[in-house]
């Protein structure tokens, strides 16, 4: 009796572990899709950053030169 005790208390630990692993699994894949969420808009942040560098660059490109006198 004190094996089969044993022996149940064994299988109650292990259906415990399986499912604690398979929500271990949901989890892990749940912040996998985060990461790649997060990953595809730093990069669209990132080319946003580039194009507006470019336009302002262009913009300075256009303003007049200055010889660094104020005018009054």
């Amino acid at each position: 009796t004190f094996f089969m005790a044993t022996l149940q208390d064994l299988a109650t630990r292990i259906d415990r572990l399986l499912l604690r692993h398979e929500e271990l699994e949901r989890t892990n894949k749940l912040l996998l899709d985060q990461v790649a969420a997060l990953a595809g808009e730093r990069d669209s942040l990132k080319s946003r950053l580039g194009a507006a560098r470019t336009r302002i660059d262009t913009l300075l490109e256009r303003l007049p030169a200055t010889d660094g006198k104020e005018e009054a």
